[in-house]
């Protein structure tokens, strides 16, 4: 980067991991055997995608930087790989992937790895796992029970098709430049089945979300405003689930939603 003037981008959100033992701990839990097809997401300055390599797997390596990605291809060690320019939140992975199981791996940008995470769970064929470099505080979102403050919409829009295990912890000390709080490395792997019977996927998430878009107003008074929905229409699917009439939806599991949108809209 410096002998062609470049520097990490801010508006990019780009935090270059440099530490190569964690490239290696990603790589091996995203490649299980030679040959596995992975598709590495903000692929940066290339650490993770020589550890891919060096794995023998099948690489699909993007990044949205096109400086970036001028420098991966011209780098010899990573001529195995395939290497785009694209963007996260509008890549085609069901265009990409076609009918062949696959794994996504990276360090995700900081200001689009929630948004990310969620549109990878939500494909109609998912990865089979998912070996994100995230926030912690993301991470920690993501494994929240309910009833906890780091419970909310991402959680059950992932829980919903993905199972979640956080593999460890990273300390800026591994970035250029240095971010200002810790990440996690979290391993999402595709449920065989949906988490809960969900009959009409959109409108589920739109109760999630107005279930906590209101976190200090009661389940019905949140999801009256958020779904301009009569308050006595929501109060009464509430009770059909002999629910205190007063809960809050920090305190639903998803299969508790799935039921109460099924009340709403069934």
């Amino acid at each position: 980067m410096a002998s062609r003037g470049l520097r990490p981008k801010k508006r990019l959100g780009q935090h270059f991991l440099m530490d190569g033992g964690t490239a290696n701990r990603i790589a091996r839990l995203a490649v299980h055997a030679p040959g596995d097809r992975v598709l590495e997401i903000g692929a940066g300055t290339g650490a993770l995608t020589a550890a891919l390599l060096r794995l023998e797997a099948d690489v699909t390596a993007f990044d949205l930087d096109e400086d970036m990605v001028a420098i991966l291809r011209s780098r010899p060690d990573l001529a195995g790989a395939e290497i785009r320019s694209g963007d996260a939140l509008t890549f085609d992975y069901a265009g990409w992937t076609g009918e062949r199981d696959w794994c996504a791996a990276g360090n995700l940008p900081y200001n689009v790895g929630t948004p990310t995470l969620v549109r990878l769970a939500s494909l109609p064929r998912p990865p089979q796992r998912i070996v994100a470099m995230i926030q912690k505080d993301v991470a920690d979102r993501l494994l929240a029970k309910p009833g906890t403050p780091s419970y909310g919409s991402l959680t059950i829009a992932i829980e919903l098709t993905m199972t979640t295990q956080r593999a460890f912890s990273v300390p800026p000390s591994a970035f250029f430049p240095r971010p200002g709080v810790v990440s996690s490395v979290v391993v999402l792997r595709r449920r065989a089945t949906p988490a809960a019977p969900v009959r009409d996927r959109a409108r589920f998430e739109q109760v999630v979300r107005g279930a906590f878009a209101y976190r200090r107003k009661t389940l019905a008074n949140s999801l009256s405003l958020a779904l301009e929905c009569p308050r006595d229409r929501i109060a009464d699917a509430i009770a059909s689930l002999s629910l205190d009439p007063d809960v809050r939806g920090e305190h639903l599991d998803l299969t508790t939603f799935a039921r109460l949108t099924d009340a709403l809209f069934g």
